[in-house]
């Protein structure tokens, strides 16, 4: 088992940064970590030369919501392993945070040797979980999945389309890339796609539209354009 050379911590609460960087000397004495306090910070850190073997990052950081510093850290950098630690502990969370590619999770409550066991298993190449973690139970009722089937065709061809993207981590300005409109076009596309799955964020129409055959849905789409 390769012991980890360096560590990015993305927190931006000093006294976990701290406890973090405590367990990790303690379990790997060689060990170096950096820290950033934001998504931007961290990339910045990690657009640098600096190699790095894992990310522990906070959902929870200023300026970004829901999964989306995740989701911009896994497009940036597909190869590196990203391990959530959070305080927020629910299964449903838990599950997203492996759907969107991490390599797993951490809870915040997790003692020293807790910590140390789950980068142990990250470095041998294997997912880590939370003792006793459970997948949530089920699929929505037929009744919820048919409304949200509903809402997603009320989108148009081109608001699928940003949607579509939005699912692949993409940013505002790659989508404008993509689709060759103007990043304040896709600003506004995202409000109407929120406005119209009734989510308050695109993390949010993200796992809305994780529940079902998404693609499905977008091929009526298109069929009907």
């Amino acid at each position: 088992m390769a012991a980890p050379a360096r560590v990015l911590i993305v927190d931006d609460h000093p006294l976990f940064v701290e406890a973090l960087q405590r367990a990790i000397v303690s379990a790997f004495p060689g060990t170096a970590t950096r820290e950033a306090i934001s998504i931007e910070a961290a990339k910045t850190v990690l657009d640098s030369k600096e190699l790095f073997d894992i990310v522990l990052l906070d959902l929870a950081l200023p300026g970004t919501r829901g999964f989306d510093g995740l989701l911009e850290l896994r497009k940036l950098h597909p190869s590196l392993p990203i391990v959530v630690v959070s305080a927020l502990e629910d299964p449903r969370i838990i599950q997203d945070v492996m759907r969107y590619g991490a390599s797993g999770f951490v809870a915040k409550s997790a003692d020293r040797s807790e910590i140390a066991a789950a980068l142990k298993e990250v470095m041998d190449g294997s997912l880590t979980l939370p003792k006793g973690y459970k997948p949530p139970e089920a699929p929505p009722s037929s009744e919820a999945h048919g409304d949200l089937v509903q809402r997603l065709k009320t989108l148009t061809p081109k608001q699928l389309s940003v949607l579509r993207m939005l699912r692949q981590g993409l940013l505002n300005k790659q989508i404008a890339h993509e689709l060759q409109i103007e990043e304040t076009t896709v600003k506004a596309h995202v409000s109407e796609i929120l406005r119209k799955l009734n989510v308050s964020s695109r993390t949010q129409a993200v796992i809305e539209a994780q529940k079902i055959d998404f693609e499905a849905v977008v091929g009526e789409s298109d069929d009907r354009a």
